[in-house]
Formats: structure tokens, sequence, C-alpha cells
């Protein structure tokens, strides 16, 4: 594995994978990667001919107040697992690489609508730095697919619409979420957790199964199911952000009779900001 950080050598080695026809994978990090993260990388390699992988911890998207200077950075172990798992490049820029002009002065990319429900409304900004950093990201590697992890659901749904909106000619790919043993979603914020909150971090997912049921039984008290959900919450130690049930398909409010719906949660354990979803087609 070959790791690189300016764009001249980023551009050179794409082109000649290019240059040969061969089919490029793109999984875009901030490092600290952990299982989910290789799970990507493990699909990239079986879908195509050359995996890249990206590492920069992006200052857009962190709000004031969150934890962009104490973002855990590991990346002499990142680069070990990369290597284990057959990655062919690492790009890792810095922040002057991909804004020259500063954050402030970049140019951005907004998708409307999707990026401030939810997540968006309790992080105003957030989707347009992810949106602008992973259309930069797709600008500078121009893969032929991309790999997202499906617990980060509304950052999917962000970067899908970004691909067709932009008629960008690349395949987004959305994987289940890999979990703990005992449900919890892994995430490089999990290492926040006390061992106490770590014990009780996992009721997060016990909940959305518990309203996940519900709704495969025919209940469609939304409202109810919601307000059920945050107490679980609560009492498990919890302080919810949201609890939301949407349309799987454009996280939009459902109608009654909807089918395809998720379930989607943000709650704080202590300080650490935890995320999860749950499908309930």
């Amino acid at each position: 594995m070959e790791t690189v950080c300016d764009l001249a050598s980023l551009r050179q080695r794409i082109n000649g994978w290019r240059g040969a026809g061969e089919k490029i994978g793109l999984v875009p990090t901030m490092g600290n990667l952990h299982e989910g993260h290789l799970a990507l990388v493990e699909a990239a390699r079986k879908r195509c001919d050359r995996c890249v992988v990206s590492i920069f911890v992006n200052p857009m998207q962190f709000g004031e107040g969150e934890d962009f200077a104490s973002y855990p950075r590991t990346l002499d172990a990142d680069q070990r697992k990369l290597e284990a798992a057959a990655t062919d490049l690492l790009f890792t820029p810095t922040a002057a690489t991909v804004y020259p002009q500063g954050d402030q002065a970049q140019t951005r990319v907004e998708v409307p609508g999707i990026s401030d429900i939810l997540c968006g409304a309790s992080r105003p900004g957030h989707f347009v730095g992810v949106a602008t950093i992973v259309c930069k990201l797709f600008n500078y590697v121009q893969p032929d697919l991309a790999l997202f992890g499906e617990k980060d659901y509304q950052q999917l749904m962000v970067i899908r619409r970004m691909v067709d909106d932009l008629a960008m000619p690349i395949e987004i790919i959305g994987l289940p979420t890999v979990r703990e043993a005992d449900g919890l979603a892994k995430s490089s914020r999990n290492g926040y957790l006390s061992p106490a909150e770590r014990r009780q971090a996992p009721k997060l997912y016990e909940t959305l199964g518990v309203t996940a049921r519900a709704l495969k039984s025919g209940e469609r008290d939304y409202a109810l199911l919601e307000a059920e959900g945050q107490e679980m919450l609560r009492s498990a130690g919890f302080t919810p952000d949201y609890y939301a049930i949407r349309r799987a398909e454009d996280l939009q409010p459902p109608d009654p009779d909807e089918r395809d719906l998720v379930i989607l949660a943000a709650a704080f354990m202590g300080t650490t900001r935890l995320i999860d979803n749950l499908n309930a087609a």
C-alpha cells in the first residue's frame, strides 16, 4: 500500500489505473478505523480492481463546541489495518491541500431539504461540510463507486442525492451497520464512553428494535411510538436528541400506510453523542 498526501501524486496513480482500464473504488473516512470501515474496504476490493481510502478529519463538518480538536487521530494504526486489508492507496491530505483558501472561504455544496432535518437540525451546517468534502474527494479520485456505512443513514441519503442531482457517474453503495456483540453500532466515538456508559450504550439499539417490532406488527401511531422510544432512552440513562420514524427513501414523515420505514435516533450517553438507525420494512 502506498500513502500519498498531495494531489499530484494521487492523480498520477489514478491516471495510471484509469489508463489500464481498472475499476476504482473509494472509501472516504476520518480515520480511527474500526471493523465497520474495514468491511467497506473489503467490499471495495471485491467489486473493484483498485481500492483507495481517504483519511481526513474535516473541520467543515464540525460545529462550534464539537470534538474536532479531540477527534482521535490514529494514522499509524490505521495504516497497518489498511495494509493488512490489501488497500492499494491511502490518501491523507492536509487541511491546506483540501481548503487552500481556508474552509470558511471554500465553495460549498448544499443538498437542501434532507440536510436540515434530524442530525442537520441539531448540527447546523454539518451536512454542508459532509457534501462539500465528499464532492471534493469524488473530484480528486473520480472513482467508479464509493462505499459508505448505513450507520450514518442520513449522510448516505445526502450523498446519494448529491450524486443524482449533480449527475456524477459514481455508484454509491451503502453497507449494513457493523455492530459489537451486544448490538452497539461500531463508531470512532465509542471510545469516548466510560465503562459504565459503555454498558448502557447498547440500549439505543435495543430501543430501536422495540419500535421496529411494533411497526412490523402493524402499529402506525408514529407520534406515540416516537414518544415511547424517547422515554425508553431516558430510562436507560440517555439524553435523547431525536427519535424519529421516517420514510426510508427520503427521510420525510411517513403516511399511515407506508411500509418502507426507518427509525433513526441520536442521543447523548454522558457527553458522547451516539447515532443509530434500524429499518422496519
